[in-house]
């Protein structure tokens, strides 16, 4: 037996001083176990091999326990402070945004008022002008028309005071003649003969001129027939001639419109 035992205790020691083999490369080392498999398992704690120290096990580490755990608790409730402050905050902003937005929307109208009173504008100054070019013909062209009526009825008045001013007339009107100028003929009114005679008779008869009455002769004026053509020295004629430097059409013989009156 004792050498039984000997050889037992001599074998296993010789056993330990061998080198442990290890598995060929790839074999599997370990394998993993599900909790499902396990029972009574338990995170492992301190002190939790037993002993009088050792804590009580974590409830939430009971298996039975896990599955009925319960969720967390609510947050807490803002207090008052901070709903006040939170209000607070949201009536800030909104002030901001809305002041902001108010501001974009009167610069777009403010643009948008300007174009337009612009326009109105425009328009006004366009339509002033137009008023006041036909305001200043208006004026020119009453302004005109009195001058004219205002120098026909002097025109009238002087011959109707002083007839003899024909003679100056009919000796205007010989002197238009040129000199080469044969056969001089003097036609005008048998009211007017006389002060032609008085007036202009030695001119006339420097140039060999005759006198002739002509009752369609208006006074005041006169025709100079020559053989080399004609003055028409007549009143009408003269006063058309001075009119429409004027760019008026009035004839001599209109019928008289006071200044100032409407024309027809």
């Amino acid at each position: 037996m004792t050498s039984s035992k000997t050889s037992f205790h001599s074998r296993a020691a010789d056993d330990f001083d061998k080198p442990v083999p290890m598995p060929p490369r790839g074999a599997p080392q370990s394998r993993f176990i599900p909790r499902e498999e396990l029972e009574g398992f338990a995170a492992w704690r301190p002190g939790s091999f037993g002993g009088a120290g050792a804590p009580p096990a974590h409830p939430a580490d009971i298996p039975e326990n896990r599955a009925h755990a319960a969720p967390p608790p609510p947050p807490a409730p803002p207090t008052e402070a901070e709903w006040l402050e939170e209000v607070r905050h949201a009536r800030e902003n909104g002030y901001q945004d809305g002041y902001r937005d108010g501001q974009v929307a009167l610069e777009a109208f403010k643009e948008n008022f300007a174009r337009q009173m612009a326009a109105q504008f425009g328009a006004l100054l366009a339509s002033l002008d137009d008023q006041w070019n036909g305001l200043e013909e208006q004026m020119a062209l009453a302004v005109t028309r009195t001058s004219v009526q205002l120098a026909r009825q002097v025109v009238r008045h002087e011959l109707d005071t002083r007839p003899e001013i024909v003679s100056r007339v009919a000796q205007e009107a010989v002197g238009a003649i040129v000199l080469s100028a044969r056969h001089l003929r003097v036609r005008l009114h048998p009211a007017d003969h006389q002060h032609v005679l008085a007036g202009a008779g030695e001119a006339l008869k420097a140039r060999d001129a005759r006198l002739v009455a002509d009752p369609s002769i208006e006074p005041g004026g006169c025709i100079v027939d020559s053989d080399l053509g004609q003055v028409d020295a007549r009143i009408g004629t003269r006063w058309a001639a001075a009119a429409a430097v004027f760019g008026r059409d009035d004839t001599w013989d209109a019928p008289e419109i006071l200044v100032g009156g409407a024309d027809e």
